[in-house]
Protein backbone atom coordinates (compact mmCIF):
# COMPACT_ATOMS: atom_id res chain seq x y z
CA UNK A 1 0.00 0.00 0.00
CA UNK A 2 1.09 3.55 -1.13
CA UNK A 3 -0.09 6.57 1.60
CA UNK A 4 0.74 10.09 0.40
CA UNK A 5 1.88 12.01 3.82
CA UNK A 6 2.84 15.61 4.81
CA UNK A 7 6.16 16.68 5.85
CA UNK A 8 5.02 19.63 7.66
CA UNK A 9 2.09 17.34 9.58
CA UNK A 10 4.83 14.79 10.51
CA UNK A 11 6.19 17.56 12.80
CA UNK A 12 3.40 17.46 15.20
CA UNK A 13 3.04 14.12 17.10
CA UNK A 14 -0.28 14.80 17.39
CA UNK A 15 -1.73 14.65 14.28
CA UNK A 16 -2.80 11.07 12.25
CA UNK A 17 -2.73 12.18 8.20
CA UNK A 18 -2.43 10.51 4.80
CA UNK A 19 -3.75 10.08 1.44
CA UNK A 20 -4.97 6.52 -0.66
CA UNK A 21 -3.66 5.97 -3.76
CA UNK A 22 -4.68 3.18 -6.21
CA UNK A 23 -2.43 0.62 -4.47
CA UNK A 24 -3.35 -1.81 -1.56
CA UNK A 25 -7.24 -2.49 -2.27
CA UNK A 26 -8.84 -5.65 -2.84
CA UNK A 27 -11.27 -4.36 -5.36
CA UNK A 28 -10.76 -5.69 -8.92
CA UNK A 29 -8.94 -3.39 -11.50
CA UNK A 30 -9.41 -0.34 -12.74
CA UNK A 31 -10.65 0.59 -8.78
CA UNK A 32 -7.87 -1.23 -6.29
CA UNK A 33 -8.29 1.16 -3.20
CA UNK A 34 -11.04 2.61 -4.22
CA UNK A 35 -12.77 4.18 -1.08
CA UNK A 36 -16.24 5.45 -2.26
CA UNK A 37 -19.80 3.55 -2.48
CA UNK A 38 -20.36 6.13 -5.01
CA UNK A 39 -18.93 4.06 -7.84
CA UNK A 40 -19.37 0.98 -9.53
CA UNK A 41 -17.23 -0.85 -7.42
CA UNK A 42 -19.08 -3.72 -5.46
CA UNK A 43 -20.06 -1.89 -1.59
CA UNK A 44 -18.79 -4.92 0.16
CA UNK A 45 -15.12 -4.45 -1.99
CA UNK A 46 -15.52 -0.09 -0.38
CA UNK A 47 -16.01 -1.30 3.15
CA UNK A 48 -12.89 -3.69 3.18
CA UNK A 49 -10.93 -0.92 1.79
CA UNK A 50 -11.60 1.29 3.94
CA UNK A 51 -11.12 -1.46 7.00
CA UNK A 52 -7.26 -1.60 5.27
CA UNK A 53 -6.85 1.73 5.04
CA UNK A 54 -8.03 3.17 8.11
CA UNK A 55 -6.41 0.26 9.87
CA UNK A 56 -3.00 1.03 8.15
CA UNK A 57 -3.01 4.35 9.70
CA UNK A 58 -4.32 3.28 13.12
CA UNK A 59 -7.96 4.95 12.97
CA UNK A 60 -10.89 2.86 14.36
CA UNK A 61 -13.65 3.33 11.99
CA UNK A 62 -16.28 4.77 14.80
CA UNK A 63 -14.17 7.88 14.89
CA UNK A 64 -13.84 8.43 11.16
CA UNK A 65 -16.42 11.06 10.11
CA UNK A 66 -18.01 11.00 6.60
CA UNK A 67 -20.20 13.71 4.35
CA UNK A 68 -21.80 13.74 1.40
CA UNK A 69 -19.52 16.62 -0.93
CA UNK A 70 -22.42 18.33 -3.50
CA UNK A 71 -19.65 20.36 -4.53
CA UNK A 72 -20.66 23.49 -2.49
CA UNK A 73 -18.84 25.96 -0.47
CA UNK A 74 -20.47 25.15 2.81
CA UNK A 75 -18.29 23.84 5.58
CA UNK A 76 -19.47 22.11 9.24
CA UNK A 77 -18.61 21.75 12.39
CA UNK A 78 -18.16 18.44 13.55
CA UNK A 79 -18.49 17.73 17.11
CA UNK A 80 -18.93 13.57 16.97
CA UNK A 81 -17.47 10.84 14.25
CA UNK A 82 -20.23 9.52 11.61
CA UNK A 83 -21.89 10.97 9.15
CA UNK A 84 -22.37 14.88 8.97
CA UNK A 85 -24.22 15.18 5.90
CA UNK A 86 -24.26 17.46 2.69
CA UNK A 87 -21.07 19.77 2.67
CA UNK A 88 -17.43 19.77 1.15
CA UNK A 89 -15.53 21.45 4.29
CA UNK A 90 -15.41 20.20 8.04
CA UNK A 91 -13.60 21.04 10.84
CA UNK A 92 -13.13 20.17 14.41
CA UNK A 93 -10.97 20.92 17.76
CA UNK A 94 -11.89 17.39 19.18
CA UNK A 95 -9.51 15.00 19.90
CA UNK A 96 -10.40 11.27 18.39
CA UNK A 97 -12.38 12.48 15.44
CA UNK A 98 -10.79 11.67 11.70
CA UNK A 99 -11.99 14.07 8.92
CA UNK A 100 -12.15 12.71 5.78
CA UNK A 101 -12.20 14.18 1.99
CA UNK A 102 -12.49 12.14 -0.34
CA UNK A 103 -11.53 12.94 -4.24
CA UNK A 104 -10.41 12.05 -7.91
CA UNK A 105 -9.47 15.05 -9.71
CA UNK A 106 -10.56 17.54 -7.18
CA UNK A 107 -8.55 19.15 -5.03
CA UNK A 108 -7.68 18.03 -1.30
CA UNK A 109 -7.14 20.68 1.38
CA UNK A 110 -6.03 20.11 5.22
CA UNK A 111 -5.37 22.88 7.56
CA UNK A 112 -3.82 22.72 10.86
CA UNK A 113 -3.72 24.86 13.69
CA UNK A 114 -0.90 23.61 16.31
CA UNK A 115 -1.99 26.64 18.62
CA UNK A 116 -5.20 26.39 19.00
CA UNK A 117 -5.51 22.40 18.05
CA UNK A 118 -8.09 23.01 14.68
CA UNK A 119 -8.05 20.43 11.94
CA UNK A 120 -10.05 21.18 8.73
CA UNK A 121 -10.82 19.27 5.60
CA UNK A 122 -12.05 20.67 2.61
CA UNK A 123 -13.21 19.68 -0.90
CA UNK A 124 -12.46 21.96 -3.59
CA UNK A 125 -13.63 20.87 -6.63
CA UNK A 126 -14.28 23.70 -9.34
CA UNK A 127 -17.28 24.47 -8.30
CA UNK A 128 -16.18 24.81 -4.76
CA UNK A 129 -12.93 26.56 -5.66
CA UNK A 130 -15.39 29.03 -7.93
CA UNK A 131 -17.08 29.66 -4.58
CA UNK A 132 -13.66 30.21 -3.06
CA UNK A 133 -14.47 27.46 -0.30
CA UNK A 134 -10.87 27.14 0.68
CA UNK A 135 -10.93 30.89 1.52
CA UNK A 136 -14.35 30.76 3.23
CA UNK A 137 -13.75 27.82 5.59
CA UNK A 138 -10.48 29.73 6.95
CA UNK A 139 -12.85 32.97 7.86
CA UNK A 140 -15.48 30.59 9.23
CA UNK A 141 -12.40 28.92 11.49
CA UNK A 142 -11.14 32.07 12.69
CA UNK A 143 -14.44 33.27 13.94
CA UNK A 144 -14.99 30.33 16.00
CA UNK A 145 -11.88 30.04 17.29
CA UNK A 146 -10.58 33.30 17.15
CA UNK A 147 -7.38 31.47 14.97
CA UNK A 148 -4.61 33.29 13.39
CA UNK A 149 -4.41 32.62 10.14
CA UNK A 150 -0.40 32.96 10.27
CA UNK A 151 -0.57 29.77 12.45
CA UNK A 152 -2.23 27.70 10.02
CA UNK A 153 -0.16 24.73 8.16
CA UNK A 154 -1.55 23.51 5.58
CA UNK A 155 -1.51 20.40 2.92
CA UNK A 156 -2.37 20.81 -0.64
CA UNK A 157 -2.75 17.36 -1.94
CA UNK A 158 -3.11 16.01 -5.42
CA UNK A 159 -5.36 17.16 -7.88
CA UNK A 160 -5.96 17.39 -11.86
CA UNK A 161 -3.23 20.06 -13.46
CA UNK A 162 -3.98 22.74 -15.48
CA UNK A 163 -2.91 21.47 -18.64
CA UNK A 164 -5.13 18.78 -18.41
CA UNK A 165 -8.31 20.42 -17.20
CA UNK A 166 -10.40 21.77 -19.78
CA UNK A 167 -13.32 23.15 -19.72
CA UNK A 168 -15.73 25.60 -21.25
CA UNK A 169 -16.90 29.05 -21.46
CA UNK A 170 -19.83 28.74 -18.90
CA UNK A 171 -16.54 27.84 -16.47
CA UNK A 172 -13.81 29.54 -17.68
CA UNK A 173 -15.21 33.02 -17.21
CA UNK A 174 -16.17 31.97 -13.40
CA UNK A 175 -12.16 32.14 -12.85
CA UNK A 176 -9.69 34.66 -12.94
CA UNK A 177 -7.00 35.57 -15.64
CA UNK A 178 -4.63 34.78 -13.14
CA UNK A 179 -5.67 31.04 -12.76
CA UNK A 180 -6.51 29.99 -16.88
CA UNK A 181 -5.41 30.55 -20.09
CA UNK A 182 -7.28 30.11 -23.48
CA UNK A 183 -6.09 27.51 -26.00
CA UNK A 184 -7.47 26.02 -28.51
CA UNK A 185 -10.81 27.67 -27.81
CA UNK A 186 -11.07 25.89 -24.86
CA UNK A 187 -10.27 27.05 -20.89
CA UNK A 188 -7.63 25.07 -19.06
CA UNK A 189 -8.25 26.05 -15.25
CA UNK A 190 -5.51 25.79 -12.64
CA UNK A 191 -7.76 24.99 -9.51
CA UNK A 192 -4.46 24.42 -7.03
CA UNK A 193 -3.25 28.44 -8.11
CA UNK A 194 -6.71 29.67 -7.50
CA UNK A 195 -6.50 27.73 -3.99
CA UNK A 196 -3.19 28.52 -3.28
CA UNK A 197 -4.07 32.20 -3.48
CA UNK A 198 -7.50 32.11 -1.32
CA UNK A 199 -5.34 31.27 1.10
CA UNK A 200 -2.51 34.05 0.98
CA UNK A 201 -5.65 36.02 0.76
CA UNK A 202 -6.50 34.38 4.15
CA UNK A 203 -3.37 35.64 5.01
CA UNK A 204 -1.80 31.66 5.78
CA UNK A 205 2.03 32.05 5.26
CA UNK A 206 3.61 30.62 2.15
CA UNK A 207 6.35 29.16 4.30
CA UNK A 208 3.41 26.87 5.84
CA UNK A 209 2.00 25.11 2.87
CA UNK A 210 3.07 22.33 1.49
CA UNK A 211 2.06 21.04 -2.35
CA UNK A 212 2.04 17.52 -3.72
CA UNK A 213 1.94 18.65 -7.06
CA UNK A 214 1.15 15.06 -8.73
CA UNK A 215 -1.86 15.66 -11.27
CA UNK A 216 -4.34 12.73 -10.67
CA UNK A 217 -4.93 12.71 -14.80
CA UNK A 218 -0.98 11.97 -15.19
CA UNK A 219 -0.54 9.27 -12.72
CA UNK A 220 -2.32 6.40 -14.25
CA UNK A 221 -0.71 3.97 -11.90
CA UNK A 222 -0.81 5.79 -8.82
CA UNK A 223 -3.59 7.67 -8.65
CA UNK A 224 -7.44 7.68 -9.58
CA UNK A 225 -9.16 9.97 -12.20
CA UNK A 226 -12.52 10.91 -13.22
CA UNK A 227 -11.40 12.78 -16.03
CA UNK A 228 -9.49 10.29 -17.12
CA UNK A 229 -11.23 7.25 -16.33
CA UNK A 230 -15.24 8.41 -16.09
CA UNK A 231 -17.95 5.98 -14.52
CA UNK A 232 -14.56 3.15 -14.06
CA UNK A 233 -12.81 5.69 -11.63
CA UNK A 234 -12.40 5.08 -8.01
CA UNK A 235 -12.18 7.64 -5.44
CA UNK A 236 -9.11 8.71 -2.82
CA UNK A 237 -9.20 9.64 0.70
CA UNK A 238 -7.42 11.99 2.78
CA UNK A 239 -8.17 12.23 6.17
CA UNK A 240 -6.50 13.89 9.03
CA UNK A 241 -7.12 13.84 13.15
CA UNK A 242 -5.90 14.80 16.37
CA UNK A 243 -4.93 11.54 18.48
CA UNK A 244 -4.66 12.15 22.27
CA UNK A 245 -0.88 11.51 23.51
Amino acid sequence: MKIITSEKFLQYPELIFGLSTKSGGVSPEPYGMNLSVATNDKKENVLRNREIFFSHLGIDLDKVNFQKQIHSSDSFKIESPGFAGDCDATFTDKQNIFLTVSFADCLPVFLFDPVRKIIAGIHAGWKGTANRITYKTIERIKNEYSCKAEDLIVFLGPCISQDKFEVGDEVGELFSEQVKIFRNEKYFIDIRKDNLLQLLEAEVLENNIEHNSLCTFNEQELLHSYRRDGLESGRMFGVIGMKKL
